[in-house]
């Protein structure tokens, strides 16, 4: 428990940040694994969008510090090799 008013802060502030980590960090997920699942559909337009959608909701999340920086260019690189790989037009209407 906190015993100083500086340090009651500090604590509702790391509250705050965590809960809002946690979104951030779910919609990620839910961003990515959208992207993953809309290779299968063929459908390029559909998988353009949400490639697009999930590298800019990794990017957000790592500027954020939600995650790190070095996990979301990871991500964001195995995303992009596997689309190229499925789906090369995808990439190639950027």
């Amino acid at each position: 428990m906190a015993n100083t008013r500086k340090s009651t802060k500090r604590a509702k502030q790391a509250i705050k940040r965590q809960d809002r980590n946690i979104q951030v960090k779910s919609a990620t997920r839910s961003a990515v694994k959208a992207a993953v699942t809309s290779l299968s559909s063929k459908d390029e337009k559909a998988s353009h969008a949400a490639y697009t959608a999930a590298v800019k909701a990794l990017s957000k999340a790592a500027s954020k510090g939600a995650i790190p920086k070095a996990r979301a260019a990871r991500k964001i690189g195995r995303l992009t090799r596997m689309i190229k790989k499925s789906a090369p037009a995808v990439l190639a209407a950027k």
